[in-house]
């Protein structure tokens, strides 16, 4: 006989993470609850953006997978690397701490990108996911002007 052991927040924190890893859409959203808190730390005037379109609040489970479907479709495959440097938990909270490069597919362009990833998971899914990340680099990345010429 097996005892169900109630999933702990690292652990479901490192699944999504290995989710992501894998780029698979719908079983990254599988993570999240059915309606959650997200939210991205970046100018409200810069959200949904024509070039970053996946830049926007969203608050269901099937907008957390057309966020990685939207992600995917504007960086070029096979150019992307993230390094996770630390993962803080306290109770239902977690941060992930690290470092994302990737290729804007418009422009060519890699750039890196700082973030932190404050989570907050209940009954294994996650019901919080605000991201702060470095978006001056990103927008540089897929400014059709160019980095010189964007300021």
């Amino acid at each position: 006989m097996s005892i169900a052991v109630p999933a702990t927040t690292r652990t479901v924190v490192e699944e999504l993470l290995h989710r992501i890893g894998e780029g698979h859409p719908e079983r990254i959203a599988e993570m999240y609850a059915e309606r959650g808190d997200w939210k991205l730390d970046w100018p409200e005037a810069e959200h949904g953006r024509t070039a970053t379109p996946w830049i926007r609040h969203r608050s269901t489970r099937a907008d957390a997978a057309a966020h990685y479907r939207e992600l995917a479709e504007h960086h070029v495959p096979g150019q992307a690397a993230t390094e996770i440097e630390g993962i803080l938990v306290d109770g239902r909270d977690a941060v992930v701490l690290g470092e994302i490069r990737q290729t804007a597919r418009s422009t060519g362009r890699a750039y890196r990108a700082r973030f932190a990833l404050h989570l907050t998971i209940e009954d294994g899914l996650v019901t919080r996911h605000h991201v702060y990340e470095d978006s001056l680099a990103v927008a540089q990345a897929f400014d059709m002007k160019g980095p010189s010429e964007a300021c």
